[in-house]
């Protein structure tokens, strides 16, 4: 297919129908994290079925999403976007109406469907639609409103959540849905690589999304169970065998769904490395801050949500900014600075105690936003860059499905591992506190018994003091929150260390 100038009418409508479908699919995570506790108190769920609505949706995503990229590359990347779209709008219609936690779940396994078919052909079509020069720009605009429409989801599942309106984050999608795919039906070309004859690698997502599914389950059982459960043993085994399968397949595969030379790409390999590192702390540190606002600190959801408006703002002016400069003087810089200025912005984030609610903002939480923002915005636009400019173009849904993958896959490890590491900082903390309170046995175990939702822990009823058991859990997530903020800063850090090692400073004319 011939590519489009990316100011001509065609370029604006590949533009304009990419970033409102992956608007849809981004906007789900970030409004979600806030209306967390309205959804909760809704479906009378548990601190656990929180983090499965979160994870049934991203499993399938990063099960299925390397094949949803190869499917656009093989059948036809307009075909197979419109496709993903109606699936997800069609799961979202359905979560809306979801009557309780196991129905919602179900539902949101349906969206990751939609989600996995959508998500990598929005970056593809972009690729092989707009010519190369202008390339960097466009995934640089793209990035931007994407994570402009992401940061701006807290903001409306804010308000939605204080009106008890959580439903309609899901019913919104339908009509943003509608109008891509008739901007897509009407107005794009079709593109595919038509030399693509290859199979579809069916036993490689199956396996991926075993793996993934068991050692999720693995995690979020561990602390109600114990680590030393055998359940949690088996589960953990099982799903880590089932992942180092999944690697062996694509090693032997004739059509590997992640094929893995390209990951003989040192810049390849580098940046996958670092968006699996940056967004399993960027998903952790907003997951837990969102909780910690609405349940402990005594911000509204609409508050809450409006807590990262600065963080939208500087997106807005510097995402496309930083994209222009990864297409001049390469991504590597950027990609070094960026997450080790997001990694500092979570540390400041997490030496913030208790606060007096909204009015201490911009001295306690301001401040760990700005840098944590900052970071980011000069992350995102050279990092899908870098990937895709180190892969040749008939591989650009290929390496868009890695790269989303590796991005969910952090996403689901994150709210695995952080979930169960949280409730464990947790009771570990509470334990403490309770030591100093005056309880008898049956009331103390009672209080800890509500370890399990966190921020959302209730007073049992029968005890005097109530004041002094709510002090208690409140200090005790702050002190899980802190725990997990500085290890999900950690992570950022990590995620420049890779870029110092992998990414060059430009990337190379002769890609894989």
């Amino acid at each position: 297919m011939a590519t489009v100038a990316l100011r001509s009418t065609a370029g604006k409508w590949v533009m304009v129908s990419a970033i409102l479908a992956s608007a849809m699919a981004f906007i789900d995570g970030t409004a979600l994290n806030v209306v967390l506790p309205s959804l909760q108190k809704s479906l009378q769920a548990s601190g656990a079925d929180l983090f499965w609505i979160l994870n049934a949706y991203l499993l399938m995503l990063a099960s299925l999403i390397l094949i949803g990229g190869s499917m656009g590359d093989r059948l036809g990347r307009k075909k197979i976007f419109m496709t993903g779209i109606f699936i997800f709008i069609c799961g979202s219609a359905a979560c809306g109406f979801a009557p309780g936690v196991l129905s919602l779940v179900v539902f949101r396994l349906i969206q990751g469907v939609g989600g996995a078919l959508m998500i990598p052909g929005s970056l593809s079509m972009i690729s092989s639609s707009i010519n190369q020069q202008e390339r960097g720009k466009a995934i640089g605009t793209w990035s931007a409103f994407t994570t402009v429409v992401t940061m701006g989801g807290p903001i409306l599942g804010g308000a939605l959540g204080d009106a008890g309106l959580w439903r309609y984050i899901f019913f919104i999608n339908v009509p943003i849905g509608i109008a891509a795919l008739l901007m897509l039906w009407l107005k794009v070309k079709e593109s595919r690589d038509e030399g693509n004859q290859q199979s579809l690698d069916f036993p490689g997502a199956i396996t991926i999304a075993l793996g993934l599914a068991l050692v999720t389950f693995g995690f979020l059982r561990m602390p109600a169970l114990g680590f030393g459960n055998w359940q949690i043993c088996l589960a953990l085994v099982a799903g880590v065998l089932f992942l180092i399968a999944f690697i062996i397949i694509e090693a032997k595969s004739k059509y590997p769904m992640m094929p893995l030379q390209l990951f003989v790409n040192a810049t390849f390999s580098g940046t996958n490395l670092l968006t699996f590192f940056l967004y399993a702390g960027l998903g952790a540190g907003m997951l837990f801050m969102s909780l910690n606002l609405v349940q402990v600190q005594g911000y509204s959801q609409l508050q809450s949500g409006l807590t990262f408006l600065p963080f939208t703002i500087m997106m807005i002016s510097v995402a496309r900014f930083a994209g222009a400069l990864a297409d001049k003087y390469g991504p590597r810089l950027l990609l070094i600075f960026g997450p080790a200025a997001a990694g500092v912005g979570l540390l400041i984030l997490s030496f913030v105690k208790q606060t007096a609610g909204p009015g201490d903002y911009w001295t306690t939480f301001f401040p760990g936003i700005i840098v944590f923002g900052l970071g980011i915005s000069f992350t995102v636009a050279p990092l899908t860059a870098a990937v895709m400019g180190s892969v040749s173009d008939h591989f650009s849904g290929t390496a868009s499905g890695v790269n989303n993958a590796m991005s969910r896959i952090a996403n689901v490890f994150a709210t695995a591992i952080f979930g169960a590491l949280s409730v464990l900082f947790f009771t570990g903390a509470l334990q403490q506190q309770v030591k100093t309170i005056k309880l008898n046995p049956k009331q103390k175990q009672e209080v800890m018994a509500q370890a399990a939702d966190l921020g959302n822990a209730k007073v049992p009823q029968g005890i005097a003091d109530s004041k002094v058991i709510e002090l208690a859990y409140h200090q005790s997530f702050i002190k899980a929150y802190a725990n997990i903020m500085r290890i999900a800063a950690g992570l950022g850090f990590l995620g420049a260390l890779m870029a110092v090692l992998f990414v060059r400073t430009k990337l190379k004319t002769d890609k894989t």
